[in-house]
């Protein structure tokens, strides 16, 4: 699979999250869910946040 980098948003919160989803090819598929549950606690928190 080719990689796409990742353009920075700006917003470091954001940005760690795409990091971690990334990050998902090197992980064993069992993890994924938990990834996926951490990425969408991280953006929650950012937006209610603003």
């Amino acid at each position: 699979m080719t990689e796409v980098p990742l353009t920075p948003t700006g917003n470091d919160s954001v940005d760690r999250v795409l990091e971690l989803v990334a990050g998902l090819e090197s992980r064993p598929l069992e993890e994924h869910a938990a990834v996926f549950e951490e990425a969408h606690t991280a953006l929650r928190r950012t937006l209610d946040g603003a």
